[in-house]
């Protein structure tokens, strides 16, 4: 099984992968991040995605949706950003980050990859 450095090397294995976290969206904070560029904080971007999935939950929960979140998709005009709530009991709490060069990913992949990845995760 997987543990998190191992979920971070596949991470950024996947075609066009800028950056990769798995956070602890209690506090915010990333438990390990890996870069292939200097320009993307992903200590930065922890803390701010945190937000985005605290929103989300907070949302359905008032909407009654009693669903699982599979995963929330940011796309901006040069990359993606996935993020991707853990549903396992052992990662609950945490989510999977993945920062994409739009140029050079395949979004469906990706997101076929990062659910492999976060299925397999040990943490």
């Amino acid at each position: 099984m997987p543990n998190i450095e191992t979920g971070l090397k596949d991470m950024m294995s996947i075609e066009g992968a800028l950056g990769a976290a798995v956070v602890d969206y209690g506090s915010g904070m990333a438990l390990g991040t890996l870069s292939a560029t200097s320009s993307l904080d992903l200590n930065v971007a922890a803390a701010g995605n945190t937000e985005v999935v605290r929103a989300k939950m907070r949302t359905m929960d008032q909407l009654g949706i009693n669903e699982t979140l599979e995963d929330i998709l940011i796309t901006l005009s040069n990359q993606y950003h996935v993020i991707r709530p853990l549903t396992d009991r052992k990662g609950q709490g945490l989510f999977l980050y993945l920062a994409l060069d739009r140029s050079r990913s395949n979004l469906a992949l990706a997101r076929h990859r990062l659910k492999g990845i976060e299925e397999a995760l040990e943490v």
